[in-house]
């Protein structure tokens, strides 16, 4: 979405106002604006009236209103075979349907919703197929058929509980079914962010149109899960495949709206018939799943054995009763082109009703009349594989050659290809390059399984098409999404989706995965900052020195600081690479600017070579990926913070940084690293999460502490060295108000490792750790420390007593291992995998 100039908006209003000048619907498709009749449809003649009272400074605003929310919050996707998301494209104009309209819509896909339940239930119920029913071959020749799910009673009594359909307007004006959505409908939490953008450009308006609220069909979607769970408050999770999911955006939105924890399949374990959550209190146990991945992913064990998206032993749980799942694996068996031909029989056989939605027409090439009647029609209908979504090709634009060669192919494997008639879509109108054009669309429709029976969101998921000849859209290079607005013939009530009860101060149970992301967040986001620090002290070494001056040996201390944490390649290995040996030297020399710069330069290699796995660019990217997996956790300000991280524009490849340069882009980035501390101390809660994040930035802080004073504070440490410590662990001030002379190793040690008032110290970060691991929950109610809470002890103690006069390197290193056996153990006990994982105990017997 691009923010409207207060011009543009002025013609906006004037457009709608007076669109029958100069919009002019595409000739033989139906247009949402301009019905057949060539006036304005009712629906969208009351946007416009509505439209009119509005100043273009007050839409201007909305719209850079809802632009600032896409961008902070990060509304984004995914299109299929990119690693890039892209920002979500929004229209300025939504889609309008009065009421009336709206009502037949939903009953037909309330209807349709009605007809995939009963067809997958016949389909899974095993046994001879009765007479009637669809062709086997139409229904097992598709990849989301799942045999092992056969004869497995869903568990909750469904297996669907969210349909979702492509629909679109003819040129008769007619809606028509285009596709069913039954795998994992994707789209509805994108609807919802939709209307929550347009929410804040036209606020008022949607108010005096009675635009329908998306609220109550969630909160009832969210009610039917719970009616699936065996217990009177189940737990509920969305399963999803994990960030690299083209929608996982949307999972994200619609796990934070609903309440329900995101977890992936290596959060759960299937073990006795049921499936558990791993989580830092244990492991709990899960009633209810809503999929969002693929069905034959679901368990290696058991489907697909290349999945590393599922849960081994889930399909067993299934069979047991212990686990229900929304949508049930196996679902999608229903999707597929090659059954579209056969629903209106299927209607009235299953429902003993005619279809209120009817399909585009379709011939599955499977059957010979339907194949013989294809061919005879090889030049006006649209081919496309029976079984897997994809592009369609027209027959009428294939030269003699490529007809011939689809002619064979529907001949020889006539199994694997539908013939559909060519429809063009109904036009929605568009704002672009100042003027009103009308578009192509599809819109999606949702329907959920609750309680009291289907329920239809009112409005939907609309995509627009770029090119004016659209016959598909998807989610691509200039489409657009569009609210829906249904409007209401009465006011509508205003619903929350967060229910009336009791109030209560405690999180629900952190799942492993996320804890471990948490730790390893504040791990790298530390390990970033600390390299950072010492990048500036290094380049302020240089700036206060010279060639040949007193601070040399600490520029070289710095530098070899700088070297040992793998911050720079290894010159040795660069200096191969450079003359070729071992083949791809030019390459691998052009990844590293170690090997082409001079020694004065490791400070910028260490802040941008991101090859170098120390280097603070590094670093930062190890965090964003930590943090892509917690959208369902951080809050929009912190997300957007993390992933716009950057060490900032580097000098060209052939240019010699300056020091100042150099310090100045360290101290911009430590800003950024104290705005998202700021944002963790100051906004997040004090949950397990927290305590976790936390204390992955203690721990590495603690090592950074041991090292750079082992570096700079040991034997032979100049009043240089001393001094650059001082600025490293931020005691300056603290250093000159309590001593009158200059930098001495005892006291300055002192204060980096042992003086527990001082923030960057160890001693400091032990107590903060052992704070955090006390706080955390106990598998066990015995009263005993558990592992983690020992070594932070143990550590805490020892620095207690600690003398800083007599710590030496020795010293410096146990502590060092002490730190990094605690980072195990804290892995161990709240990031379990596989069989480590352990469930609560409690005691019993207690007086």
């Amino acid at each position: 979405m691009t923010a409207l100039t207060r011009a543009q908006a002025r013609e906006l209003i004037h457009g709608l106002s007076h669109w029958t000048q100069g919009y002019a619907p595409l000739p033989g498709a139906a247009d949402e604006l301009i019905g057949p009749d060539g006036t304005p449809r009712p629906a969208w003649a009351r946007l416009a009236r509505a439209l009119g009272p509005m100043s273009p400074g007050d839409l201007a605003r909305g719209f850079g209103s809802a632009e600032r929310h896409i961008r902070e919050v990060g509304i984004s996707y995914r299109v299929h075979g990119e690693a890039a998301d892209r920002a979500w494209p929004v229209a300025h104009l939504p889609i309008v349907i009065d009421a009336a309209e709206w009502k037949a819509i939903a009953a037909g896909v309330a209807q349709r919703a009605r007809l995939m339940e009963a067809l997958l239930a016949e389909i899974h119920a095993g046994g001879a197929a009765p007479d009637g029913a669809p062709p086997a071959a139409a229904i097992v020749g598709s990849p989301n058929y799942l045999r092992p799910l056969v004869g497995v009673a869903p568990p909750g009594g469904r297996h669907l509980s969210l349909y979702a359909v492509d629909i679109g307007r003819g040129p008769d004006g007619r809606w028509w079914v285009l596709n069913d959505r039954t795998q994992a409908p994707s789209g509805a939490g994108y609807a919802l962010e939709n209307r929550i953008v347009l929410s804040r450009v036209y606020p008022a308006l949607m108010e005096r149109l009675r635009v329908q609220r998306l609220a109550p069909f969630f909160a009832a979607f969210r009610d039917g899960l719970a009616a699936l769970g065996a217990r009177e408050d189940p737990r509920i999770g969305l399963l999803t495949p994990g960030p690299y999911s083209e929608t996982y955006f949307e999972q994200a939105t619609l796990a934070r709206y609903l309440g329900l924890p995101l977890v992936e399949g290596d959060d759960l374990v299937a073990r006795d018939g049921s499936v558990y959550v791993r989580t830092v209190s244990g492991l709990k146990r899960i009633d209810v799943l809503w999929r969002r991945v693929d069905g034959d992913y679901c368990d290696p064990l058991a489907l697909d054995a290349r999945s590393r998206l599922g849960v081994p032993g889930l399909v067993a749980a299934l069979r047991a009763g212990g686990v229900a799942m929304a949508n049930m694996p196996g679902a999608g068996a229903v999707e597929q082109p090659a059954l579209m031909g056969f629903m209106a029989l299927q209607c009235r056989r299953l429902l003993g009703e005619d279809p209120l939605l009817p399909n585009i027409a379709t011939w599955w090439c499977g059957e010979p009349v339907a194949r013989e009647e294809a061919l005879a029609r090889l030049e006006t209908l649209a081919f496309a594989d029976a079984f897997v979504p994809g592009p369609s090709t027209l027959g009428a634009e294939l030269d003699a050659q490529g007809r011939a060669a689809l002619a064979a192919r529907i001949r020889t494997r006539g199994v694997d290809v539908v013939g559909q008639e060519v429809v063009r879509l109904s036009t929605t109108p568009v704002w672009r390059d100042g003027t009103l054009e009308p578009r192509p669309f599809s819109l999606r429709v949702y329907a959920a399984a609750t309680p009291s029976g289907w329920q239809v969101m009112p409005g939907g998921f609309a995509r627009i098409a770029e090119r004016p000849d659209a016959r598909a859209v998807s989610m691509g290079e200039g489409t657009l999404s569009a609210d829906v607005w249904v409007l209401a013939d009465a006011p509508v009530a205003r619903v929350s989706l967060v229910p009336q009860e009791r109030i209560r101060r405690v999180s629900g149970h952190l799942p492993s995965r996320a804890a471990d992301n948490l730790f390893w967040l504040g791990r790298y986001l530390e390990r970033a900052e600390a390299t950072t620090r010492l990048v500036a002290a290094l380049a302020a070494a240089r700036l206060e020195g010279g060639e040949g001056g007193p601070g040399d040996e600490t520029v070289a201390r710095l530098e070899g600081l700088i070297r040992a944490l793998g911050a720079v390649p290894d010159d040795e290995e660069d200096a191969e690479s450079a003359d070729g040996e071992g083949g791809g030297g030019r390459e691998a020399a052009a990844v590293s600017l170690v090997a082409a710069l001079p020694a004065r330069d490791i400070a910028r290699t260490a802040l941008d070579d991101a090859a170098a796995p120390g280097s603070v660019a590094a670093a930062i990217a190890s965090a964003r990926r930590a943090a892509s997996h917690l959208r369902d956790r951080l809050a929009p300000q912190a997300w957007r913070l993390v992933s716009e991280l950057s060490p900032g524009a580097p000098a060209g490849e052939d240019e010699i940084a300056s020091p100042a340069d150099t310090l100045d882009r360290a101290q911009a980035l430590l800003e950024r690293f104290a705005a998202i501390a700021g944002l963790v101390h100051e906004n997040m809660t004090r949950s397990d999460g927290w305590r976790l994040l936390d204390m992955g930035r203690r721990i590495e802080r603690g090592l950074a502490a041991c090292r750079v004073t082992g570096a700079l504070a040991g034997a032979g440490a100049t009043s240089g060295d001393l001094d650059a410590l001082l600025d490293i662990v931020d005691c300056q001030i603290t250093y000159r108000t309590r001593y009158l002379f200059g930098p001495a190793p005892a006291p300055v040690r002192d204060l980096a490792l042992i003086d527990p008032n001082s923030p960057r110290s160890l001693a400091f970060q032990a107590e903060r750790i052992l704070e955090h691991v006390r706080a955390l929950p106990a598998l066990r109610e015995d009263g005993l420390p558990e592992p983690p809470e020992r070594l932070a002890a143990t550590l805490a103690r020892g620095l207690a007593i600690a003398d800083a006069a007599t710590i030496d390197a020795p010293a410096l290193a146990a502590f060092e291992a002490d730190l990094a056996d605690l980072a195990d153990a804290i892995g161990a006990r709240y990031f379990p995998h596989g069989a480590a994982a352990e469930r609560p105990e409690k005691l019993s017997g207690l007086a």
